[in-house]
């Protein structure tokens, strides 16, 4: 178990060691190429070509080791906190049917709007879709969903007049967290001066069609809610837990917002802050200290007293 905490943690530093990298491509490098070549052949003038070809490799292949470096920490932290049935339970639906609402979309235009892929984010499914694009779905939908189960139940669960609601309210929120990511990712993926996207229809929204929200905002519902029904009963993690998930979301929203920061799209971030971030790090804080208390909380009726350890009746 240790290796695979070193491992899953190695995946997390490695992730957003990448995301600096990418910041440092985007807004610094790409827009200055030709300057910095020009330095380096002036003071190295064989290191040129292999800076370029190493830079070449960066913009294609860094999205995708940053993806799966996200995939993989998401991944682990899931199995060791969840268990294999639940990490398989919201990662096949959340592929699959991203995956699916991606294909339609680039070929139909629904459910987001017209739009294509370019490259740089790995190998196209039908020639459509990267692969690494159904993976952000999963390990970012993963974060949001537990960020807003833990918040949610701790908070809400003692009515078990309501509890059903309380699991289709945490559905909602994550989704509306994973879609509020996009309310940043999109305008800077899709306008940076090395697209990843681009929308063969610009919409009203910065470049991006309202449409593209409902898309998102109905795909995440999707695969939350049959992730809660394969479930059965809801998993609650501690605030200790729930760190990694907070800083896999906090950084991809991080990242996504200086990006768009930087070209001048501010009312994104803005939103996005408001309905993403703000709400992700309030569940965080709601979560319960520790998954024993939470336990106590979230199932109330189930407790069989005849389980309990004699020294806690005692207490």
């Amino acid at each position: 178990m240790k290796r695979l905490v070193t491992f899953e943690r190695f995946c997390l530093v490695a992730h957003f060691v990448t995301m600096v990298f990418g910041l440092a491509g985007i807004l610094l490098v790409l827009p200055n190429l030709g300057a910095v070549l020009s330095l380096i052949s002036t003071i190295q003038p064989g290191l040129t070509t292999p800076v370029q070809q190493l830079f070449q490799w960066s913009m294609s292949g860094g999205g995708v080791a940053n993806i799966l470096l996200g995939t993989a920490a998401v991944a682990i932290h899931a199995y060791r906190t969840l268990g294999l049935w639940h990490l398989l339970g919201f990662m096949i639906p959340a592929v699959s049917l991203s995956l699916g609402s991606e294909l339609l979309g680039t070929s139909t235009g629904f459910p987001f709007g017209h739009y294509a892929y370019l490259n740089g984010l790995g190998y196209k499914v039908a020639g459509l879709v990267p692969f690494t694009i159904p993976l952000s779905w999963f390990y970012i939908g993963l974060s949001a969903y537990l960020l807003a189960s833990a918040g949610l139940h701790t908070r809400l669960s003692s009515h078990s007049g309501i509890r059903w609601s309380v699991r289709v309210s945490a559905i909602l929120l994550g989704a509306l967290l994973l879609t509020s990511w996009d309310f940043v990712l999109d305008p800077a993926m899709s306008q940076t001066a090395a697209p990843f996207w681009e929308w063969h229809q610009p919409g009203a929204f910065f470049g991006m069609p309202y449409q593209n929200f409902v898309g998102w905002l109905g795909t995440g519902t999707l695969f939350m809610s049959i992730a809660a029904l394969l479930w059965r009963s809801p998993k609650v993690l501690s605030r200790s837990q729930l760190k990694l998930p907070l800083a896999v979301y906090a950084g991809n929203f991080v990242y996504a917002a200086v990006i768009s920061l930087a070209g001048g799209i501010t009312i994104p971030v803005l939103l996005g802050i408001a309905l993403g971030l703000a709400p992700a790090y309030i569940m965080w804080q709601l979560a319960p200290a520790s998954v024993a208390s939470n336990k106590l909380a979230v199932e109330p009726k189930t407790m069989n007293i005849a389980t309990l350890p004699l020294e806690a009746i005692g207490k």
